[in-house]
Formats: C-alpha cells, structure tokens, sequence
C-alpha cells in the first residue's frame, strides 16, 4: 500500500501548496511514483501549481518530474446507500485510483474544517502540519494564557487530530506521525521567535507531534508558483548560478525531507 502523507491544518497562508509541491516533486526527483490530491474544491492551490508546471514543461519543450494529480471523481449520489457520504466515497475512489500505481501518496487539505480533511488526517501515515511563526498561528495547536508561556488547552485541530489517531488505532494501523514545520521564519533571533520555539516544544511532548524545519519566508516560492516550479527545478529552466538565498532554501528542502523520515527514502538532492 502506497504509504500517505497528509498536509494540513485548517488556518490558511501557511504555506502548504507550496510544502505539497516541493515534497511531491523531490520525491518524483528521488525515483518514487507519487499521486497527488487537493481537497481545497475551491482554491485548488496545490492542483493549479501542479496543472501549471505541467504547462510550462510543455510549453518549454522539456521534461519536468512531476507528481501524478487528479481530481476527486464525480459520484452519482443516489447510487450511494441510505447515510453513506457522497464525499467519503470521492476520497476513497480518488486513493484506490492512485494507490495500486504509487508508493506515496500526497493529500493537500483546506485551511478550513471540512469533511474530506477530517476524513484525510484519518488516513495519514504521515501528517504534515506548517506553521506560521507566531501565537495567532500557535493557536492551531493550542490555547496559551497571556504570558506566552502557559498552555491552557489543546485547540479544536489538535482534538480533531487525536480523534483521527484514535480512528486508527480502532482499525489496527500504525499510528500517524504527526510533524509540525516552523514555518515562514524570519531572519531575527527575536523574543518571540524564542517563546515559540519554547512553547511548541513543550506542546510537542505533550500532545504528541515532532517539530521540523520548514521554509523561510522568500520571494522566489512566489515568483516559482506561476510556472509550476520548485527549488530543484532552477537549474533545469536555465538558472546557471543560484544566488545565497536560492542555496539556503534549497538546503532547508533537503532538511525537510530528512526530517520527515519517510520510509526508504533516502535523501540525496
């Protein structure tokens, strides 16, 4: 069985399309079949930057590694049972038309509460969860007190994520390895960017997630997006000397990938 990797948490401007594309395209880079779904039905951030390296590669003339994407199917909802979920039955045909020819497969979530989240996190192996470096985003997580320092309670995410676990548990599969990225970092040592680091730390020991590495915030995930690249494209598209800022950033992707431990990966981008 292709082995899950879910991106979510139901704040947005986290960064996740742009986490779901350069984890599937390094992967794809590795060797490794990756299918790919965005259950964002709106936006559909993570399935227009697929569609739009998929342009450009043609458009450029050029072959680009690229994840295999598809839409959730349609499903004739009187055809379902008495109290099935129309949505239940999408996801579930969408990862039975990927799984037979994939060892991984990539689920990008909405940054809202839905069905299909609450249904996707239950079928994570690995989930992957961005924060943004600050309290507003922490609040995912957990509610803190005043100080900065308290933890007062885990959020309606978190509940939703232990429920998951215990869906999983219930149905006798290995446990969901829940990873959290600090996300968007800034720079400066500031005191808050240290209070973080603290309370995360003590909110990962226990709730029960690891904390890795994410992306610094940069204006080249941006400039990458209308073309469908990432990090490890840029020499392909003619970028003969990548800048510092360009190197760092493709150093914090391969910390990424070690951090996430996905299993017979070996990194070596």
């Amino acid at each position: 069985m292709a082995h899950i990797i879910v991106v979510g948490n139901e704040k947005g401007g986290a960064g996740k399309s742009t986490v779901s594309m350069h984890i599937a395209s390094a992967l794809v880079r590795l060797g490794y079949r990756v299918g790919a779904l965005d259950l964002d039905l709106r936006q559909q951030s993570f399935g227009r930057y697929v569609n739009n390296r998929r342009n450009y590669a043609a458009s450029a003339g050029m072959e680009l590694p690229v994840p295999t994407y598809i839409e959730l199917p349609e499903i004739d909802k009187d055809s379902l049972p008495p109290g099935e979920n129309l949505y239940d039955h999408r996801l579930s045909a969408a990862i039975a038309t990927l799984e037979p020819d994939s060892d991984f497969v990539l689920i990008d979530c909405p940054g809202s509460h839905t069905r299909l989240s609450q249904v996707a996190h239950s079928l994570a192996d690995t989930l992957v969860t961005p924060l943004n470096d600050s309290f507003v985003d922490f609040d995912l997580l957990a509610h803190i007190a005043s100080d900065g320092v308290k933890i007062e309670g885990p959020s309606v995410y978190s509940e939703m994520v232990w429920n998951a676990r215990q869906l999983r548990a219930q149905a006798g599969l290995t446990p969901i390895d829940w990873v959290v990225l600090r996300n968007r970092l800034g720079a400066q040592q500031m005191v808050n960017k240290q209070k973080m680091e603290k309370a995360l730390d003590r909110l990962s020991k226990r709730i029960g997630f690891r904390i890795a590495p994410g992306f610094s915030e940069r204006v080249v995930f941006r400039e990458l997006f209308p073309r469908g690249l990432t990090l490890l494209d840029l020499k392909d598209v003619g970028v003969k000397q990548l800048n510092i800022s360009n190197i760092a950033a493709r150093q914090e992707l391969r910390e990424l990938l070690k951090a996430l431990n996905l299993p017979g990966v070996e990194v070596s981008l």
